[in-house]
């Protein structure tokens, strides 16, 4: 993928994270200003991730920045955390956090925000692939970057035998730091349709059997 900005191109190299970028992982985080531009909310992406919050394995304190910096090492090298990451020139410039749903049930932000959201393909043998975060650095935005990491997501999905890819976008925009599921018109370009709805969100879904 080539994009541009500024008068430039740009050649866009989609990456599967694993432990090995855990570096360019945090750095990302580092840098990119987070969606309140107020430096001690960078999150980076402890939240949601295929670990159970209420286990003791280690500690899970997200009270601080430092914290949940070194708990996303952890998690990266783990592959608690699991997505994709956009590199431009030789750097992080957008990243979308997606995983088994199934594992993901126990995680702090599913725990929290995301009871009312359908399970019973646990019980039906579907396999189902979520989308939970974008986070695109301010250079990169409104250029189809995230429509690019949820093609590879839906791609690489497909090739791994599951059944769905699943999101939750807002049903009406809040502000940047809500909206970080990414909006309403990028899954229906993508051929997402609706299956259900909460109070506050859309949970929709692709079918993944055109990409075999």
């Amino acid at each position: 993928m080539v994009s541009s900005y500024g008068g430039t191109q740009m050649d866009i190299d989609i990456r599967r994270l694993t432990p090995d970028l855990v570096a360019d992982y945090v750095r990302f985080f580092d840098v990119t200003p987070h969606a309140t531009n107020i430096d001690d909310h960078k999150c980076y992406c402890v939240w949601w991730c295929n670990d159970d919050y209420a286990g003791r394995d280690f500690d899970r304190d997200f009270g601080s920045r430092e914290k949940r910096r070194n708990l996303a090492i952890q998690y990266v090298k783990g592959g608690h955390i699991q997505g994709y990451l956009a590199y431009g020139d030789d750097e992080v410039v957008g990243w979308c956090n997606a995983n088994t749903k199934a594992d993901c049930l126990t995680c702090f932000c599913w725990r929290r925000f995301m009871s009312a959201v359908p399970t019973e393909e646990l019980t039906q043998g579907i396999k189902v692939k979520s989308i939970f975060c974008f986070a695109i650095a301010p250079k990169m935005r409104r250029k189809g970057l995230a429509k690019r990491l949820l093609e590879c997501v839906c791609q690489d999905a497909a090739q791994d035998s599951f059944d769905y890819v699943e999101a939750y976008p807002m049903k009406a925009f809040i502000d940047e730091a809500e909206d970080y599921m990414g909006p309403i018109e990028l899954y229906i370009e993508s051929g997402f349709t609706v299956v259900y709805e909460t109070e506050q969100r859309l949970v929709m879904r692709k079918r993944l059997r055109a990409f075999l």
